[in-house]
């Protein structure tokens, strides 16, 4: 059966950020489990008009690295028994006894309720080097007891990064590639920096101001150039087949074949109020769409995200995606804010 979509509304939504110069180019689907509508308005490098946006075209996807990589790798060791939600982290992982992080759960730092402090500038509070950095994140004072806020700061995947790597005793990219990205299909989604043929085809986002070019198949979240590509937070790379190959897999785990670490009781567990009488609410890494009710609407979108948004509603059976590069113009939140609302609204009308 046909998707029910306004497609031509959508188009001219999409089309209309690019006229206003709020991203040069984007990609976009709405999707269920066997049905998709694809657009690409724009190009990908105003630098080189003649080169459009493709169905394929490489993005750095930013925030979304927190669900891609962080949040279906702790989901498969919770899946696999070597993590348990509520144990505080300090019972079983030394680095951080003795610590204030120690008292913090997993739960905690899925619900963003650790209390730690939000993430700034990496170097500047750690120095550059990696093993500093991971020192100072895991060893930095709490802002407030765990449990009593919902503050969003994407120090907890960055924490919750390091944690998969403990415990599973491989790098994160390792372990996202061969626990999810793989058995599910989603051979051009990696870790940056990319090879130039890669990067070729990578949307551009920000100037860099050391070499005066934009940054192409370098990540631009600066935790992860610090961290040598590879975060938590930041740094993964995909394109939009990929994406819809995974969100399909969270609205139905296993029906398109790929047995990836995580399954139906870890999506459960995430896509519920996980957040109590607290506000802002949320699940697991994954919060009610702005303007929704969970068990209403239920529509539901990850946490942490710049140029690339998506979301999903288990209710519908659909999922949409929109890609962008806006960072190439500015980091106006504000004016994609309003496009992705729009977005939303008509993909899951």
């Amino acid at each position: 059966m046909a998707l029910d979509l306004d497609i031509d509304r959508i188009r001219r939504l999409v089309g209309e950020g690019v006229r206003d110069k709020v991203y040069p180019g984007a990609v976009w689907a709405v999707g269920d489990h066997s049905n998709m509508v694809i657009g690409t308005p724009g190009v990908l490098d105003p630098d080189r008009p003649d080169e459009p946006m493709r169905h394929d075209t490489v993005f750095d996807v930013g925030g979304l690295t927190e669900i891609l990589a962080v949040w279906s790798a702790v989901g498969s060791l919770v899946e696999d028994g070597k993590l348990h939600l509520d144990e505080q982290l300090g019972v079983f992982w030394p680095e951080v006894r003795g610590h204030s992080l120690g008292r913090v759960t997993t739960r905690h730092l899925l619900t963003h309720t650790a209390g730690g402090p939000p993430l700034t500038d990496l170097g500047d509070l750690y120095g550059t080097h990696p093993r500093d950095i991971r020192d100072g994140v895991l060893h930095e004072d709490l802002r407030c007891p765990p449990g009593e806020a919902v503050e969003y700061t994407d120090r907890a995947a960055l924490v919750l990064g390091f944690l998969a790597e403990e415990l599973s005793g491989q790098s994160l990219d390792v372990l996202a590639a061969t626990r999810v990205w793989q058995p599910l299909g989603m051979t051009r989604t990696c870790y940056g920096p990319l090879p130039d043929e890669a990067a070729a085809r990578c949307a551009p986002t920000e100037l860099d101001d050391s070499t005066g070019t934009r940054l192409r198949g370098t990540a631009h979240g600066s935790q992860a150039r610090l961290l040598g590509g590879v975060c938590g937070s930041s740094g993964a790379f995909s394109v939009l087949p990929d994406l819809a190959a995974f969100l399909r897999h969270v609205l139905q785990p296993g029906q398109d074949g790929g047995q990836p670490g995580f399954g139906p009781a870890w999506v459960r567990e995430s896509l519920r109020i996980r957040t109590g009488d607290l506000s802002p609410a949320g699940g697991l890494f994954w919060h009610p769409a702005p303007g929704t009710v969970a068990g209403t609407d239920d529509i539901w979108v990850p946490d942490g995200s710049t140029g690339a948004g998506a979301w999903l509603s288990p209710q519908q059976g659909r999922w949409a995606v929109l890609l962008t590069n806006e960072l190439y113009y500015a980091r106006d939140p504000e004016s994609l804010g309003q496009v992705r609302d729009a977005f939303r609204s008509l993909a899951f009308a």
